[in-house]
């Protein structure tokens, strides 16, 4: 019965998730890859081809605790072109959904002495979701034998993201819309929601100290759901140390959910460097609210990353993001 409890639980935490058609961002895009909730980040960075691999693991100590694998690519293929793919893969004890997203951004120059910049993106996106029952046990003894799943399930979806985003010199804003269309509802029909769209905010500024050796960056991340009125809020803050071939970083990620009088539900203490063309991030996510009882030893996230030269373009924004 315990482990039963455990995966039913897991199961309710990644069906919420599934929901999104866009897998929870958690900190990646504090983790040098804002491309991850906006397609209008794609091709930002001008002089590189840019690769990030990120790997989060919630709810360690759990059996059949939830495992995601991301990978991201984006370049820009000419003066206001760019482009980006994303794929991921998540395993939540019996559930699992595959996908990815196609990315295509168009970058306008508005003011070349003042960095003055605004981007559009546009991404189509496909998800797999699918249940294996083979190891389901009902207390029958008859295996997967469970009469409000059934046998395995798959369903698959198509869905759009549109993004805008504006740059002038240190600052920057995005939005965005993600799942425009409804989401088919093939396996849980009469129970699954089917209007799944939400909305992002994302804005921030980069100070750099007199002696230009660091830089501090305070931002805020909000995203809502239309279908039942939810909205989260991050507040972060990041610190670069600045050096020849690189810079090294700090920063502190606090989510809070607005609909409970706004208060924290977790905390993230992020660290990073990039050396030359090498990337590698670090962020550990602990949970401050009841669910810490279920998760004490909270969710890693870790990011790898690695810019191969473009050769054709070289801007501020490229060297500080």
């Amino acid at each position: 019965m315990k482990n039963y409890l455990t995966i039913l639980f897991c199961f309710c935490v990644f069906f919420v998730k599934a929901q999104e058609l866009k897998l929870t961002p958690y900190s990646q895009y504090l983790v040098e890859n804002p491309f991850v909730i906006s397609p209008a980040f794609a091709g930002v960075d001008e002089e590189v081809y840019k690769l990030r691999i990120s790997g989060v693991a919630q709810w360690l100590g759990l059996s059949n605790a939830p495992s995601t694998q991301t990978l991201s690519f984006d370049t820009r293929l000419d003066e206001n072109s760019g482009v980006g793919i994303i794929m991921y893969n998540d395993k939540n004890g019996h559930t699992k959904q595959i996908g990815g997203q196609l990315t295509y951004a168009y970058h306008l120059e508005l003011n070349y002495d003042k960095y003055e910049f605004l981007s559009f993106g546009l991404s189509y996106k496909f998800n797999q979701f699918s249940i294996d029952t083979d190891d389901f046990d009902d207390g029958s003894g008859n295996g997967h034998n469970d009469p409000h799943v059934g046998a395995g399930q798959k369903m698959s979806n198509h869905n759009f993201e549109v993004g805008a985003l504006y740059r002038l010199d240190r600052f920057f804003v995005a939005i965005n819309a993600s799942n425009i269309l409804n989401k088919k509802i093939s396996i849980f029909e009469g129970d699954e929601p089917t209007k799944l769209r939400n909305y992002y905010f994302y804005t921030g500024y980069s100070f750099l100290s007199r002696s230009e050796e660091y830089e501090y960056e305070p931002s805020i991340y909000f995203k809502y759901f239309e279908g039942d009125g939810r909205s989260a809020t991050d507040l972060n803050f990041k610190a670069r140390m600045l050096v020849d071939d690189g810079y090294f970083w700090a920063g502190i990620n606090t989510r809070f959910i607005n609909d409970q009088s706004f208060e924290p539900v977790s905390i993230s203490p992020l660290i990073g460097m990039n050396k030359k063309k090498f990337y590698v991030g670090y962020g550990f996510q602990l949970n401050i609210n009841e669910a810490k009882t279920f998760n004490n030893s909270g969710t890693h996230l870790i990011t790898l990353g690695y810019n191969f030269d473009n050769g054709k373009y070289s801007t501020s924004w490229s060297n500080n993001n």
